[in-house]
């Protein structure tokens, strides 16, 4: 349940990151402090563009015991020995990539701020369930996540919950008690110092 402990950090990597360029300050972040996952979100449709990517961000991941997943993409976890898949669809192919990736693969489901498609999700086999964004953010034009809706979910439901997109340092501390993982993408990458910018958005986590 969310709001006993710290929540865990998640990463997701920016849209149009160069794998071989960014795999440098992946790294550095994740030297920098405990993490619980990566999430690999590039933008290209190339199936070899995404695959090179996977092998190298996986490999960057895993040395440090870091659970990788891909967003969408399912059918390139096994082939490229990722942990699982992190679904946008409001968790509608949350069987089927079950039924693909069997019991032990990571399978999450971003909901937008729609309790009733994170039930759905929950209820279809899902690992976790990702709301937001929690502020503007790049996500889309989507409505605002509403600490409410991470309080009820903390409260009533025991699958696990992501807080994503537009997290400060003051959503961060509002949220940690409601949810079990922070997912920060843009809000550190397009720093200078991403690892800097993380300590910065997490300092008020006790």
């Amino acid at each position: 349940m969310a709001g006993k402990d710290r929540p865990q950090i998640y990463l997701v990597t920016p849209a149009a990151a160069d794998p071989a360029a960014f795999a440098g300050r992946l790294a550095a972040v994740l030297d920098s402090v405990e993490v619980a996952c990566l999430r690999i979100a590039l933008a290209t449709r190339d199936a070899d563009d995404l695959a090179r990517a996977a092998d190298l961000l996986r490999e960057v991941a895993h040395a440090r015991d870091v659970a990788t997943v891909i967003e969408t993409h399912l059918r390139l976890v096994q082939p490229h020995g990722l942990d699982g898949v992190h679904l946008t669809d409001a968790g509608r192919t949350v069987r089927e990539a079950r039924r693909l990736l069997g019991p032990d693969a990571i399978v999450g489901a971003f909901c937008g701020a729609s309790r009733h498609d994170g039930i759905v999700a929950g209820e279809a086999g899902a690992d976790y369930v990702a709301f937001g964004p929690v502020a503007d953010s790049v996500l889309g034009a989507g409505p605002v996540a509403p600490r409410d809706l991470f309080a009820w979910w903390s409260e009533m439901i025991e699958v696990p919950v992501v807080a994503e997109g537009g997290l400060t340092a003051a959503g961060v501390q509002d949220l940690a008690p409601v949810t079990d993982f922070l997912a920060f993408g843009d809000e550190i990458w397009r720093a200078e110092d991403p690892a800097r910018a993380l300590a910065a958005l997490t300092a008020g986590l006790s």
